[in-house]
């Protein structure tokens, strides 16, 4: 496998500074070299239980801007609830290795994390819902629609068309709705994204 992800890298461009089978080595890599991802299975000698996992974690509290993508055998939603817990939703992804056999997805998935986007199997995405109590939950049914068309993409004179309101209506929603979802002002991240991710996972 880690050879067919060395190979897949580089015939999509990347350079694949080193490949390594163990969770301390892979520390060890990410400390010598400063890679632009990592790109790690969680089960990884020598325990072969979630040691990638929890080096990925440890790099991130390290250095939260490393992009860190981690792939899976098996639907863990434990280990892939604390690795989207252990961030802020930037520059992370969660793979199921089935997603590896498109090369050309696996490469954009690559791409989209280490240029600080976000990427979640659907079925890792699917297994979380039953496990989570959705957050969503707190917000009035007008905060919800308010939201989900934020998903969509549409900006706050959009929305505010489209439910017939003012923009400073939807404005008011908005930070509400933040407020609710426990996303303070923070110079750092967008909160937009963040509620929207939100929104998606739930």
């Amino acid at each position: 496998m880690r050879d067919g992800l060395v190979a897949v890298l580089t015939r999509f461009g990347h350079q694949v500074v080193e490949a390594v089978g163990d969770a301390p080595a892979l520390t060890a890599a990410v400390e010598a070299h400063k890679p632009d991802i990592v790109v790690t299975d969680v089960r990884m000698p020598p325990t072969q239980t979630d040691d990638g996992l929890r080096a990925a974690i440890a790099l991130r509290e390290r250095d939260p801007d490393l992009p860190v993508l981690v792939i899976s055998q098996y639907i863990e939603t434990a280990s892939a609830g604390e690795l989207l817990d252990s961030t802020d939703a930037r520059a992370v992804g969660y793979l199921l290795k089935d997603r590896v056999i498109d090369v050309t997805d696996f490469a954009a998935a690559v791409r989209q994390v280490a240029d600080g986007g976000t990427v979640i199997d659907p079925e890792v995405i699917r297994h979380l819902l039953g496990r989570r109590r959705d957050p969503l939950q707190r917000l009035t049914p007008r905060e919800r629609e308010v939201l989900a068309l934020m998903a969509q993409g549409h900006s706050n004179a959009a929305i505010a068309q489209a439910l017939t309101v003012s923009a400073a209506a939807v404005g008011k929603h908005i930070n509400n709705l933040l407020a609710k979802l426990d996303l303070p002002p923070d110079a750092d991240v967008h909160r937009r994204v963040l509620a929207v991710l939100t929104y998606l996972r739930s």
